[in-house]
């Protein structure tokens, strides 16, 4: 499954089958959807990549990452911090 943020997302909220999501762009492996899950907002929730080189994050403000493929430098979107599916826990 691709996968590449603003330009398409969406399309992969309701989207739980077994998978690896990967750049749109490069094909680099982002996220598992054995860390995705049901959330409010009307893109896919992930709570953690599925490598530690999967993504870069860049500060944006206090409780937030802009984040890009760790390939190719795709925007991908945001971490938002203390947001994710338990306490303490990014949601991506």
């Amino acid at each position: 499954m691709s996968f590449c943020g603003w330009s398409g997302g969406e399309k992969y909220k309701n989207h739980f089958s077994d998978g690896i999501y990967v750049c749109s762009k490069c094909g680099h492996e982002l996220f598992s959807s054995a860390k995705k899950y049901a959330h409010s907002s009307p893109w896919p929730a992930f709570s953690d990549t599925i490598h530690s080189d999967s993504v870069v994050k860049h500060r944006e403000g206090s409780s937030a990452y802009k984040v890009r493929c760790g390939k190719c430098q795709n925007g991908l979107g945001h971490e938002f911090l203390n947001d994710g599916p338990s306490a303490g826990k990014s949601r991506f």
